[in-house]
């Protein structure tokens, strides 16, 4: 297993809709185990392949709820269905959420309380898990990577600007701009 390169944003592959993975095989396996050794290493609960270069439909979670062992797993070619949001603007202590491909910033964005994910694992075989909470926005956030969309490109005014701002003091948003976990001090 080796730990990958997560991109920063503005990595074209970060803003176009992902592939579906028709290939189930040994470089997929070799693929998931490095996706999980990248976002244990980051550390994240979750990561998308786009996010380490890989334009396919798959991303890894790991995420505890409460006094349940954690749920990791990988969903492949995935489909999600979301209970509606709530109305009204974030909540800046209960809904922020950050991304390993935004590094070290956190904003509150508003995602739906439920969801219901459809996929398969690694060796194709289709699974169903239903998610609240956290692990509902787990899993919304990494689907939006696979559509080619960041968080913050969801982001309200004034987050939305302020997280701009950080893009252009950073330098980030070229195409070849990448962090390495365990290596260089980026958290998100």
């Amino acid at each position: 297993m080796a730990v990958l390169p997560i991109l920063i944003s503005g990595a074209p592959v970060l803003h176009s809709a992902a592939a579906p993975v028709t290939e189930f095989d040994a470089a997929l396996r070799t693929l998931i185990d490095d996706m999980f050794e990248t976002m244990d290493a980051a550390p994240g609960v979750g990561l998308a392949a786009p996010q380490v270069g890989i334009g396919l439909r798959l991303f890894v979670y790991d995420y505890a709820i409460d006094d349940e062992k954690p749920r990791r797993g990988v969903a492949i070619n995935p489909t999600l269905w979301l209970s509606p949001a709530r109305p009204g603007a974030a909540e800046e202590d209960d809904e922020s959420e950050g991304c390993l491909s935004f590094p070290g910033e956190r904003y509150p964005l508003r995602r739906a309380q439920r969801a219901i994910l459809h996929a398969v694992d690694e060796a194709g075989v289709a699974f169903t898990l239903e998610a609240e909470g956290w692990f509902a926005r787990i899993l919304q956030h990494e689907t939006d990577h696979l559509d080619g969309i960041l968080y913050t490109d969801r982001l309200e005014p004034p987050h939305q600007k302020a997280a701009a701002k950080v893009l252009r003091k950073n330098g980030w948003g070229g195409p070849d701009l990448s962090w390495m976990p365990g290596v260089d001090d980026l958290e998100a």
